[in-house]
């Protein structure tokens, strides 16, 4: 897999069925290791390892619905009282970030309501924080530890 820019981290990886398999350890299983979930192992680490988030406080692909679809955010952080901190959407590192990853996040952001946005397609990574009031993102230099 591609080199991406995130510190060096160390996997679990193996091949089954001529797959490779990367251990994910907060769904506690193997999965199948495709570009983009290269980035969403790697924001995981990144996460637990420099931002030092519990593994009991970040969620992986889970579905939600909006107006009446059904879709799949890629990371969630909660924060210590259960509610929603950071919404991280991943793409693969050929995936051009754009206005329209943008708009996929805050349109999933719209029914869950996190604090922070995290965009990254493993090479580029954007961090936002919300402002409900004024119903934007603004831009920041990279999103908060955990220490809440």
């Amino acid at each position: 897999m591609q080199p991406l820019n995130f510190p060096s981290y160390t996997f679990r990886v193996k091949n089954s069925e001529n797959r490779p398999l990367i251990f994910d350890e907060i769904r506690k299983k193997f999965i199948v290791l495709t570009p983009e979930e290269w980035v969403r192992q790697h924001v995981v680490k990144f996460l637990i390892q420099e931002k030092k988030y519990p593994i009991s406080h970040i969620n992986v692909e889970k579905q939600i619905t909006l107006n009446g679809l059904k879709k799949r955010y890629d990371i969630v952080v909660f924060k210590p009282d259960g509610k929603l901190d950071i919404l991280v959407e991943c793409k693969a590192p050929e995936v051009t970030i754009s206005q329209n990853t943008f708009d996929q996040i805050a349109q999933y952001n719209f029914k869950l309501n996190a604090n922070y946005l995290m965009v990254t397609n493993g090479l580029s990574h954007y961090y936002c924080q919300m402002d409900f009031v004024a119903e934007k993102y603004q831009f920041m230099q990279e999103i908060p530890d955990f220490s809440r």
